[in-house]
């Protein structure tokens, strides 16, 4: 049975009183908030220099890479590189240049996780001097003007809360210092309790001067260790996937308001081998290209309508390997899967709108959000939100304007079918509905 709207109001910086609504425990945006355009909106993870610039960039705009600090520093963290060379040879201004050459907006997540603990000499002052160092070397107004954000460690959960928060201090300090015009994001956060892949929101609550960005990890996981089962995003049984952002995004709210909230992992993994027959993974159930496709057009769609910023998937391509975050990629071995002709699409149609409202939200039935742009054109995209492979037919209401485009979500390089659309009366429409999003596109009058 559908669940009530609850609607709250809030005061977000420069906008005035806005209202949100609370729909099935989940925080959405109200129509007077002007959101992110969905081309400013969709990134995805890639890794130095195994990442291919162009072949991605019909997917999206935004890219996250994992750059290990240790390629940098080395054994002697006291001793900083000769940038844009790190320790290992590896020429950033190479690799990062490159994805600038192709128009990326690059966020770089300094994982110092890959230092062992012990092996830093001084972490005040040596992650201090790496983090200016990198800011004028790289940041948005430093030497080579190719890196728009970083983050200060990706999942520390090895490294306790202090310590946690010193690093972030140290290496958040210097690189403020480095570039004030680079924009610092957060490691992993949770608004429970510090795990083995999140650090607790308190870690850098005292220090809001020195972050930017709130980050957080979610995955659409239905079960643990020894299957890892993942289900469709909008599926109530999850107890974490919206609901953590939900919380993330109250926190903000409360203790740092107008800082905004990226998530900058989240995914499905998608095999066509079985898992092997013993080890750690033998029970292991991902999801078939298909779902992945559609669970990942789909969360970045209800994720549009959370008070985030920015959702990165996770990952950019994959070998097949049937195991936990190792079929994840939305390429394998570097062909595409159903998964990247989907999200091409839905930047070629959304890119230059944003997320306007919520028209229907019936869980277990029917979902419809509306994105519009400075043009006269709405787009309503429109599913059945559970998992179970529905196919129906129904009637949507009060339509805002003349119908001109109807597509469904691709799963190859050519368009789909046209989806059965059919008006009923003025305002009235019939439509087809699977769980494949259908974007209607409407003139208004």
């Amino acid at each position: 049975m559908p669940l009530p709207k609850t609607f709250r109001p809030v005061v977000f910086p420069g906008l005035g009183l806005c209202f949100t609504f609370v729909w099935a425990g989940v925080l959405c945006v109200g129509a007077s908030e002007l959101r992110p355009l969905l081309r400013d909106f969709i990134g995805i993870n890639g890794h130095t220099v195994q990442f291919k610039p162009d072949l991605y960039r019909p997917v999206c705009g935004l890219v996250r890479d994992y750059h290990p600090v240790e390629w940098d520093l080395g054994s002697n963290s006291a001793e900083l590189p000769a940038f844009p060379l790190a320790k290992n040879r590896v020429d950033w201004n190479q690799v990062y240049g490159s994805w600038r050459a192709k128009g990326w907006n690059i966020d770089v997540c300094l994982m110092f996780e890959s230092v062992k603990q012990a092996d830093w000499k001084n972490i005040e002052a040596d992650a201090n001097a790496y983090g200016r160092a990198f800011a004028r070397e790289f940041g948005p107004s430093g030497k080579r003007k190719l890196v728009d954000s970083v983050e200060i460690g990706n999942e520390p959960g090895k490294w306790n809360d202090a310590d946690y928060t010193r690093m972030f201090k140290a290496m958040a300090n210097g690189a403020r210092a480095g570039d004030p015009k680079l924009n610092i994001v957060t490691c992993n956060l949770t608004t429970g309790k510090s795990g083995d892949y999140e650090k607790n929101v308190a870690c850098v609550a005292k220090s809001p001067e020195l972050f930017d960005v709130l980050n957080i990890h979610t995955y659409a996981q239905l079960e643990g260790w020894p299957t890892w089962r993942r289900s469709f995003p909008e599926d109530p049984k999850l107890l974490h996937y919206l609901p953590d952002v939900d919380a993330l995004c109250h926190w903000r709210d409360a203790q740092a308001p107008g800082k905004p909230v990226w998530i900058t992992e989240f995914g499905y993994d998608s095999s066509t081998k079985p898992p092997e027959k013993t080890g750690d993974f033998a029970k292991w159930n991902g999801v078939n290209d298909l779902q992945q496709a559609q669970w990942l057009v789909r969360s970045l769609l209800v994720f549009s309508a959370m008070p985030v910023d920015r959702a990165y998937i996770y990952f950019f391509n994959d070998d097949d390997q049937p195991s936990l975050h190792a079929s994840a990629g939305i390429t394998r071995h570097f062909q595409p899967k159903p998964a990247y002709y989907a999200l091409a699409h839905l930047l070629r149609l959304l890119g230059e709108y944003r997320f306007q409202g919520m028209v229907t939200n019936a869980p277990g039935h029917l979902r419809v959000q509306e994105y519009k742009n400075d043009s006269n054109k709405i787009i309503w995209a429109v599913w059945s939100p559970t998992g179970e492979g529905r196919d129906f037919t129904t009637t949507l209401d009060n339509v805002p304007g003349r119908l001109v485009d109807a597509q469904r979500m691709p799963l190859t390089a050519n368009p789909s079918a046209a989806p059965v659309v059919a008006e009923v009366k003025p305002g009235q429409l019939k439509v087809q509905l699977r769980e494949s999003p259908l974007y209607l596109v409407f003139e208004k009058p």
